[in-house]
């Protein structure tokens, strides 16, 4: 078993050892024993309140061991506006619920759910179920602005 307890920004060039391909909600997770696709288990014990970036290099304690994070595609809804003050309203309403959305300016995005999907489309907004990365908002600490 792999122990990661360190975490450098991203790399492209750092050859690593192994990639852990996780979901948002995943890449939120400080303290947590995953699988990789491969049959091996990578324990995360990173510093509470880390949330993880597409592309960023974990280490463990001999720095010899280096995974790589990536963002896994995953079921969402995409929701778009014919007016930019329509999905202005949207990302209103979704962040009174305080669930996790990416904010573009094009799309928002947020994980399934029926009954906010309902409440988007009444705004008059078109959803689309899709399967792709999602890189939502993490809070106004710590802001990381993904493009």
């Amino acid at each position: 078993m792999l122990t990661v307890t360190r975490r450098q920004p991203p790399n492209p060039d750092v050859v690593v050892t192994l990639t852990l391909a996780l979901t948002a909600e995943e890449r939120t997770r400080s303290r947590h024993r995953f699988e990789t696709e491969d049959g091996k288990t990578v324990f995360l014990r990173l510093p509470r309140g880390t949330v993880l970036q597409d592309g960023d290099i974990l280490l463990d304690e001999t720095n010899e061991i280096r995974v790589r994070i990536v963002a896994k595609p995953e079921a969402v809804i995409t929701v778009t506006a014919h007016h930019e003050i329509d999905l202005l309203r949207a990302a209103y309403h979704l962040g009174n619920r305080h669930v996790p959305v990416e904010i573009t300016p094009q799309y928002l995005r947020l994980a399934p759910d029926s009954v906010l999907q309902s409440m988007l489309e009444h705004l008059g907004l078109h959803v689309i179920p899709e399967i792709s990365t999602f890189y939502p908002e993490t809070g106004a600490y710590g802001h990381h602005h993904h493009e």
